[in-house]
């Protein structure tokens, strides 16, 4: 048996693992004009499914407002948590097939980092993501995409997501 130190193993076994559970990308969507037609909600719902491979989830609000009309517990937007594999394989389309679609493509903007590595990129209209038919689209809404990652500062977080391949624009 070939001798590993201790940390070295426990690195591999224990921190490692720790460090994939940390790291996810989160889609949300608000859909405000839902307030007044439901179905706005499902095709919300249908087409964060649809791009992400994943169930979708409603958010709702929490509390009233009455100004938006809006009441507590109405649904509001979509939401998707993606780990593990369907997050590298979402990552991978929105590199190389969804943002180059994007029109007058020249990078993403370095601003969108919280303090602590995270990385939020909004997104203009959901017809740059191929699974998308155009033709079946109600109308055109936007989305954020968060990168939640172990990085512990904004350099940590551009470096690593630079290494993925994500386009930023140079300064």
């Amino acid at each position: 048996m070939k001798y590993a130190p201790r940390l070295k193993t426990r690195y591999k076994e224990e921190i490692v693992s720790a460090l994939k559970d940390k790291q996810k990308i989160c889609l949300n969507q608000g859909v405000g004009d839902a307030v007044s037609d439901k179905r706005l909600i499902e095709s919300a719902l249908e087409e964060m499914t649809i791009i992400s491979g994943q169930k979708a989830n409603a958010t709702y609000s929490k509390k009233d407002i009455s100004n938006f009309k809006l009441r507590k517990g109405v649904p509001i937007g979509a939401r998707v948590t993606l780990r593990g594999d369907k997050m590298y394989e979402f990552l991978d389309r929105l590199i190389s097939v969804a943002l180059p679609r994007t029109r007058d493509f020249r990078g993403v903007e370095s601003r969108g980092f919280d303090g602590q590595g995270n990385y939020t990129l909004g997104v203009k209209e959901q017809i740059i993501f191929p699974e998308i038919d155009i033709d079946k689209i109600k109308n055109v809404t936007g989305m954020d995409i968060t990168f939640v990652t172990s990085a512990k500062t904004n350099d940590e977080g551009l470096a690593l997501l630079s290494e993925f391949g994500l386009p930023f624009k140079k300064k």
